[in-house]
């Protein structure tokens, strides 16, 4: 008997390290590009002629951990930065924290993402994490043929 509940408890203790491991690796995944990371939807609003009104981006962040995202967003576009104030919005999805963020694009910006030869987009947690990746090169030109239309 108490070799069994020795065996349990050691199997307790390697679930309890793996599932720690397993949810701080997702929460601090290392990837190339913000399309691996989180899943994004980019649009572009145009007035009744046809010229650029606006541009929003919605981010969702899937993570364990609670922390949430700050409000504070940076759009690199070639090295140069935009500062942006975005909303957010954390709910719990089971075990899982669905973070969302929605920014709304400068009109005096929309030129420069259109030009860009890389769009870098930095996000911030309120546990000092902060997020830094670059649009893949499918996204880039996915958001550069909205902004052409």
């Amino acid at each position: 008997m108490q070799k069994i509940l020795m065996g349990v408890g050691v199997l307790l203790i390697l679930l309890g390290i793996f599932g720690a491991s397993y949810t701080w690796h997702h929460d601090h995944r290392e990837v190339e590009t913000l399309d691996k990371y989180a899943a994004t939807d980019f649009q572009v609003g145009r007035d009744i002629d046809g010229n650029w009104e606006s541009a929003t981006l919605s981010l969702w962040d899937y993570r364990y951990d609670k922390a949430r995202l700050l409000n504070t967003v940076v759009v690199f576009t070639d090295g140069a930065p935009w500062e942006i104030e975005a909303v957010t919005k954390q709910t719990q999805k089971g075990l899982l924290n669905e973070n969302k963020f929605f920014l709304h694009f400068p009109k005096s910006s929309l030129k420069d993402l259109l030009l860009a030869k890389e769009i870098r987009i930095k996000f911030f947690y309120d546990n000092g994490q902060s997020i830094d990746l670059p649009l893949g090169r499918k996204d880039l030109l996915a958001w550069q043929r909205k902004l052409r239309w």
